[in-house]
């Protein structure tokens, strides 16, 4: 705990701050700007004397609660708060549930990224987001219904997941996928939608029953995988995992080797395009509608 940087960070947080904009009235002329200290311990339910002791350098250790409700009063912003919390020696909260709007950025960048497949999801295996290359490379997954889009319930799930993976990797991405969620449910204790994912595969998939009760544990940033793709072959792809600030979202990007087999491919699959590989092709003299 740095106790003078804390004590640093509350005095001129408090100091850019007026009544009014935390819903107290002026009635007194102030002779420095911002709130007082009294007002401060009465918008977080503190004692007045163990807020003084705070920007004093000399209060104790403040628990997470009380760092919330400091966070709160002093309308800090989401990085402002984390700073708060890393102050008090403490680590900032994680988001109660994982948002499913993704962020203008990750759009953004992922609209750049017109030749190389690339998908947004959350951190339970939503897909939220997919580019063209993307769709060509793994199908279009992010219209998907409910659990359907569900990267993790598909590949325990539904048999056809598998397909576009080599048989080798199978049980190398079934672990990956347990231990990734492991950590995402212990981080998130409180998250209905990612308790209710967690039953819903113990009670379909007696193969994630086993990998969940093993109790691995890891957070995937880089891979390597090789898709087998129904018109231009495996493509060995190389997978950056890249995480959004408070981790909730992922930007997953596959890229080749340069001069590589797997990139001749990967050009090749732009040029297929999104072709639709279910519809059968029209008998002669047929004329398609």
């Amino acid at each position: 705990m740095d106790r003078a940087q804390l004590a640093d960070f509350l005095r001129r947080s408090r100091s850019r701050l007026a009544p009014a904009d935390v819903g107290l009235p002026d009635r007194a002329r102030r002779r420095t700007p911002g709130l007082r200290r009294e007002e401060v311990a009465q918008l977080t339910g503190m004692s007045v004397d163990y807020y003084t002791r705070l920007e004093q350098s000399r209060g104790p250790h403040p628990s997470a609660q009380m760092l919330g409700a400091l966070a709160r009063a002093l309308r800090l912003t989401g990085d402002e708060r984390d700073h708060l919390y890393h102050l008090a020696g403490q680590a900032p909260p994680r988001a109660s549930s994982g948002s499913r709007h993704v962020r203008p950025g990750l759009l953004l960048i992922l609209d750049r990224l017109h030749d190389t497949p690339a998908h947004v999801t959350s951190d339970i295996g939503d897909v939220l987001a997919q580019n063209a290359m993307s769709m060509a490379l793994i199908g279009d997954i992010s219209v998907s219904p409910g659990l359907e889009r569900n990267m993790f319930w598909r590949w325990f799930t539904v048999p056809d997941a598998r397909v576009r993976f080599v048989a080798d990797d199978h049980d190398r991405l079934g672990r990956t996928h347990a231990a990734q969620l492991r950590s995402v449910v212990a981080a998130r204790p409180d998250d209905a939608r990612a308790a209710m994912l967690v039953r819903r595969l113990l009670a379909a998939s007696a193969e994630f029953t086993e990998l969940w009760a093993a109790h691995d544990v890891a957070v995937r940033r880089s891979d390597t995988k090789t898709i087998v793709h129904p018109l231009v072959g495996e493509i060995e792809l190389d997978c950056e995992v890249m995480l959004s600030p408070d981790h909730g979202q992922r930007l997953i990007v596959f890229t080749a080797r340069p001069g590589s087999v797997a990139q001749q491919r990967l050009e090749l699959l732009r040029v297929v395009g999104l072709q639709d590989l279910s519809r059968p092709e029209p008998e002669p003299n047929q004329v398609e509608r």
